[in-house]
């Protein structure tokens, strides 16, 4: 039996809850490519979710290093990508299901691809989907989770402003017998309090940026370095430096001058990057946990007097349509793609815990690299 919403008094209080707290703390990251398949998404498909921690296995040149395309994608959807199978979608089953999805916010041009993917997605299947935004702030996330706590809805999905902090709900849920899914990012807490995780791996994209930039610096004898990363506290920001650091910490050559949040947004990674290139003259490289912030970044260093992509050269995660724009145009290098576009696997999963199914604790999206000639190829077609 579908759960049904429970008194309308209850509702408005918890909303009402969810909409207090202070000003928005925003964060970001995953794409559906639209160029050939690279060799590393092809191999991602088939390798376990333990193995794709490994720093070996990134193309460093981009030279084979293309994106997943829109069939590799749909692949990714039915098979689970490479944690493990989802069932079929069981369209009865979703039909009329009520599924509360706390979203984090609307900080980047990723994230609205993102929710306009899972909006779309549960209207394709008649998902009574009750959506919220939490607009960075995890007091409000967890005030939405709670309201669909009292709500009675059949199924919980969100994806967590931060890592830490998520206990307590997720014992509530489970004591009300609700399953919860993360979508994009993980938590701290005790895996058998959620269903699945479906999302990215940040390290690894950490780690391709790093083999990127280690191939493109080969020749030089030291190379400065600054970083703008993602919201603090939040799994791509904290797994995109850790896969960075898995290539580049021994690297001597490489000097870090300095890593500050941008929050995930091209306004604070402006203002970040203007405060890098005042106090630091000599930057050769950005490394840029998101698009949004590389785009910033982009603004502020041509307002310097200096040429981006040349000057100082630019690596960055997402792949949205803006960034591939910048990278065609020659002003960011490199981007390491992160797909949005998890609507089919998130309601697959939705699908499967309703029918009672086994589903893998870990499904893993697959996704590509792009360099300039690649992001033009891939521009007509792009999804998002």
């Amino acid at each position: 039996m579908k759960r049904r919403l429970a008194v309308v008094a209850a509702l408005v209080a918890a909303l009402t809850a969810a909409a207090c707290g202070s000003n928005s703390d925003n964060s970001s990251t995953t794409s559906a490519g639209a160029g050939p398949t690279s060799a590393a998404a092809t191999s991602a498909a088939a390798t376990s979710a333990a193995a794709t921690s490994d720093a070996g296995t990134s193309s460093a040149a981009g030279s084979d290093a293309g994106s997943a395309d829109a069939s590799a994608t749909d692949t990714a959807a039915s098979s689970g990508g490479a944690g493990g199978e989802l069932p079929p979608i069981n369209e009865a089953t979703l039909d009329g299901a009520v599924v509360g999805f706390a979203q984090v916010g609307s900080e980047s041009g990723w994230r609205s691809a993102n929710t306009d993917d899972i909006k779309a997605t549960a209207e394709k299947y008649k998902v009574d989907l009750q959506f919220t935004s939490a607009e960075g702030e995890q007091a409000k996330q967890i005030a939405s989770i709670k309201t669909f706590i009292t709500q009675g809805v059949d199924v919980i999905a969100f994806s967590p402003v931060v890592e830490t902090g998520w206990d307590a709900v997720l014992q509530e849920a489970k004591a009300a017998n609700i399953p919860v899914i993360l979508t994009d990012r993980a938590v701290d807490s005790d895996p058998s309090l959620y269903k699945t995780f479906i999302g990215s791996d940040f390290i690894k994209e950490g780690e391709k940026a790093g083999n990127w930039a280690k191939t493109e610096f080969a020749d030089a004898d030291e190379v400065n370095y600054v970083v703008l990363e993602g919201t603090t506290g939040s799994a791509p920001a904290n797994d995109r430096a850790e896969g960075w650091d898995n290539i580049l910490g021994s690297e001597t050559k490489f000097k870090k001058l300095a890593s500050q949040t941008g929050k995930f947004t091209r306004d604070d990674g402006k203002k970040v990057m203007e405060g890098f290139l005042a106090k630091y003259p000599n930057i050769d490289l950005l490394y840029a946990h998101n698009d949004d912030m590389g785009l910033g970044a982009i603004e502020a260093i041509e307002a310097a007097g200096k040429v981006p992509g040349k000057d100082i050269k630019i690596v960055s995660v997402d792949a949205v349509k803006a960034g591939m724009e910048a990278l065609a145009a020659g002003k960011i290098n490199y981007i390491v793609e992160c797909s949005p576009l998890l609507g089919e696997q998130l309601f697959q999963a939705v699908g499967g815990v309703l029918d009672g199914k086994e589903i893998p604790a870990r499904v893993i999206t697959i996704e590509g690299e792009f360099n300039q000639e690649q992001a033009k190829e891939a521009l007509p077609t792009r999804k998002y």
